[in-house]
């Protein structure tokens, strides 16, 4: 037999599921940027500030004194010990047995949908939704369906009923981001309350990611005694630690360390065996080193913590003013995050209207299609920076649309 009777071999491709993953449209529009000279960039979910320097000194000195060796898979026991009494003092009792240190809040996410989901298993997502946990379930074989936020008068809001009928007996993972990447809505404690309840009746997994409940401007966390004040409504106040609760957290957003990847889960004891595997085959551990930056956050870190978030809602309230000026913006005060989530002239075709705006004036915000579905018509605008950057933003997206006659 010749060469050239030999089959051709077919296009090598990844499986089915990964191929219909959708890529992430706010990459397509910062790719749209680049070579784009003076671009404004409020498209991804971090800070223009660097890390403060107790957290990056603490790398350093762990550096400096040889921390560069493997680790246990759950996180070294000083860190696991350091986010106990954090969580603890936040949401009540939890123990080190309940906490696992992982390589960033996304992986966080997804070991724990490698815990409780797998083929052909259903779970019901709160949308419009940061686009990672959409997904994460699908690589697995998983079937997702969504239940999208209203948007009216006052803001983006759940349907409480339409979520809990799309709970049945057959779901095995409820995802709920709160407060929320993108719209920064926040789910009141008595709705909390509701679908944990749900749950328990049915066995249904919950899977709460809450990177962002230190960036939280509202009081719907407050109760009768001022307890917390500082952070959004969270499941783990409400939940045993024994309960099919899953809590997944970040150092990303409350202490400015998206580039560290570092982040944790809280968990029944009885999962974390079954982490520690996972973990193993996904990453091993986290660095040392970090693991040491993650120590002084969470022990150093709380007037940091707060004056970010005063810092924040600073901007998010000065921002509001300006885009609410703009004829044709309608947009609401979100209670917590770092987003405005708004629409406008042209976002009917947001990834459009974004790669536009980057082109013709140099200004980066994410459509609303990245986010699903749901999120069309709509943009997304990271505040998380100072006022100065804010306004040369909004005077840009003013010349733009007054260069196709939006007024």
């Amino acid at each position: 037999m010749s060469e050239s009777d030999l089959p051709v071999p077919s296009v090598p491709n990844a499986r089915d599921a990964v191929r219909a993953l959708r890529p992430s449209q706010i990459r397509e529009v910062a790719n749209a940027g680049f070579g784009v000279p003076d671009v404004l960039p409020f498209w991804f979910g971090e800070s223009d500030r660097v890390s403060p320097a107790f957290i990056r000194d603490a790398a350093s000195a762990a550096l400096a004194a040889g921390a560069t060796f493997y680790t246990h898979n759950l996180g070294i026991a000083p860190l696991r010990a350091a986010l106990a009494d954090y969580v603890s003092e936040l949401h009540g009792p939890t123990s080190c047995d309940n906490v696992a240190v992982t390589s960033a809040g996304v992986n966080a996410l997804m070991l724990a949908a490698q815990l409780v989901v797998g083929g052909g298993d259903r779970v019901v997502a709160v949308t419009p939704l940061w686009p990672n946990l959409v997904e994460i379930p699908k690589i697995l074989g998983a079937h997702v369906e969504t239940v999208a936020l209203g948007y009216g008068e006052h803001g983006w809001q759940l349907d409480l009923e339409q979520l809990l009928a799309a709970l049945t007996p057959d779901t095995k993972m409820l995802l709920v981001n709160s407060p929320n990447n993108p719209t920064g809505w926040v789910m009141s404690r008595d709705e909390q309350r509701a679908v944990l309840a749900h749950c328990r009746r049915h066995g249904i997994w919950i899977v709460a990611d809450e990177v962002y409940e230190r960036l939280y401007y509202g009081d719907a966390g407050i109760d009768a005694d001022g307890a917390g004040s500082r952070t959004a409504p969270s499941f783990l106040d409400l939940a045993a630690r024994d309960e099919r609760v899953i809590c997944v957290n970040s150092f990303s957003k409350a202490w400015l360390m998206t580039g560290w990847r570092l982040g944790w889960i809280v968990a029944p004891a009885a999962l974390m065996d079954d982490l520690g595997k996972l973990v193993e085959y996904n990453t091993s551990c986290a660095p040392a080193f970090v693991q040491q930056a993650g120590i002084a956050a969470v022990q150093l870190g709380e007037r940091f913590t707060q004056e970010l978030v005063r810092d924040l809602k600073a901007s998010r309230d000065h921002l509001v003013r300006a885009l609410s000026a703009v004829p044709g913006v309608d947009l609401k005060t979100p209670p917590g995050a770092m987003y405005l989530f708004f629409s406008m002239p042209g976002a009917s075709r947001s990834l459009e209207l974004c790669k536009a705006l980057v082109r013709e004036v140099g200004l980066g915000v994410a459509p609303g299609s990245a986010f699903g579905p749901q999120g069309e018509g709509f943009v997304r605008w990271c505040y998380a920076c100072d006022t100065a950057r804010l306004d040369a933003g909004v005077e840009r997206l003013q010349r733009f649309l007054a260069q196709h006659g939006a007024h």
